[in-house]
């Protein structure tokens, strides 16, 4: 059976790439795939790199919620180096320079990135359900350095495989960083079980931990409220809030939605769970079109799979998963505006304010 491929085009994969025989199809739309490449690399550096900036400089990057955008920041930043960086050099040499190690190496990073990418918003989720069921719980944050741990320990494990399957190959004068199986339904079990642990299993888990979330906020604006009693003579649609002023019953439950009173999540946690819910958003509609793309193509679901309106549009989709990690600390900065300008005081005040003198008599 003749090589066949999970891609349309050689090098135009961000995870898993592999290499068709259609020698043309490799410069197809090279300057705009490229310049593109370039844009996102420097998106996801630069915003990554500001919210970590930030993070350090409001001195709140040991609170549950920051530790753990650090570290969805930190494997984002990995994506644009390991993945996004390094398609941008194949891109642009098309051959492969570096030998058999080299190439397991980078395929490894590769994976294990994108992995940890993933992985550490399902960490970010699973904090954020325990923050909701349990409000009032301090504890330290050896549970959230637990689920970091392991987010971590389980991209490495998922990751592994490829230092296994890739090599090089030459081709056409050429040689290539790639993967081969021999039969068809090879592909198919190897595409589904990458869609499954990258998008399918972390997006359940997700989903999963935010319809808990939702039910319980629920459940408890509704406990807040059947809770409060009527005095002084108020009529049933209106009950007393915490200042002692009479409301109706309908704006209480949104005054008590927020409030840390009787065990109901402080706004500040609501906050942050509206935060995570749209990473989760983000996260959803960058990597679905890619998988369910590769998934149709492998399974031999798209018409005329070589032809170059396919192709065009494979190099789009391709483009989008890598999106998610340009997109997490943009969604960051718009939800925590007053922990930039916060941050920014601090620094201001470092670098402006005058030196001190001291006296020792």
């Amino acid at each position: 059976m003749e090589n066949t491929t999970t891609l349309l085009a050689p090098k135009q994969t961000l995870v898993w790439d592999n290499t068709s025989s259609n020698s043309s199809s490799i410069f197809f739309y090279q300057t705009e795939q490229v310049s593109f490449l370039i844009v996102l690399f420097t998106l996801i550096i630069t915003g990554n790199c500001t919210v970590l900036t930030i993070l350090f400089l409001s001195g709140k990057i040991r609170s549950r919620m920051n530790l753990f955008m650090a570290n969805l920041a930190c494997a984002d930043l990995m994506v644009g180096i390991f993945l996004v960086l390094t398609d941008v050099i194949s891109k642009i040499t098309i051959t492969w320079e570096t030998p058999d190690p080299g190439c397991k190496i980078v395929k490894f990073l590769q994976a294990f990135s994108t992995y940890a990418s993933a992985f550490s918003l399902v960490a970010l989720s699973i904090d954020r359900l325990s923050v909701v069921i349990r409000p009032l719980n301090r504890a330290g944050n050896g549970k959230s350095w637990t689920l970091i741990a392991l987010a971590w320990i389980f991209a490495a494990l998922f990751a592994f495989p490829m230092l296994l399957l890739f090599f090089v190959k030459e081709e056409q004068n050429m040689k290539f960083c790639k993967i081969e199986f021999s039969k068809q339904w090879m592909w198919q079990v190897y595409m589904s079980l990458n869609a499954a642990a990258v998008f399918i299993i972390p997006a359940v888990i997700v989903a999963f931990c935010y319809i808990v979330i939702v039910a319980v906020l629920w459940r408890k604006a509704n406990f807040a409220m059947g809770n409060d009693t009527c005095s002084n003579g108020c009529s049933p649609q209106h009950i007393i809030n915490k200042d002692g002023h009479t409301v109706p019953q309908q704006k209480e439950k949104k005054v008590r939605w927020n409030s840390s009173s009787r065990g109901v999540i402080p706004k500040a946690k609501i906050k942050t769970i509206k935060m995570t819910f749209v990473i989760v958003l983000a996260f959803i509609f960058c990597w679905s079109p890619y998988f369910v793309f590769d998934l149709l193509f492998v399974y031999k679901q798209i018409p005329d799979p070589n032809s170059q309106h396919i192709i065009a549009i494979n190099i789009f989709i391709q483009s989008l998963a890598p999106l998610n990690s340009a997109a997490n600390p943009f969604i960051f900065l718009l939800f925590n505006f007053n922990t930039v300008k916060s941050a920014c005081g601090r620094h201001n005040r470092h670098l402006y304010s005058p030196p001190t003198t001291q006296s020792h008599l």
